[in-house]
């Protein structure tokens, strides 16, 4: 299964999706100082948070689905 979105502009809107999650968990990564944290660190606390804005976004991206195929019908 490909990782490349169908549309073009699905790209953004993931990304946005991806901030609202955060962002509802109280996490911004924007400001995270990774700087001095060696790489094993980084991929630990990577998998932390991705795991939990993924795990968000995958039962909001569910939710959007269902609201969809109720609508039509």
């Amino acid at each position: 299964m490909s990782r490349k979105p169908v549309f073009g502009n699905a790209r953004a809107a993931l990304e946005q999706l991806k901030e609202e999650m955060a962002a509802e968990l109280g996490i911004d990564g924007s400001k995270m100082d990774t700087g001095d944290l060696p790489s094993r660190s980084i991929g630990h606390y990577g998998g932390i948070y991705g795991g939990k804005i993924g795990g968000q976004m995958t039962r909001r991206l569910i939710e959007m689905g269902e609201q969809q195929l109720a609508k039509q019908k």
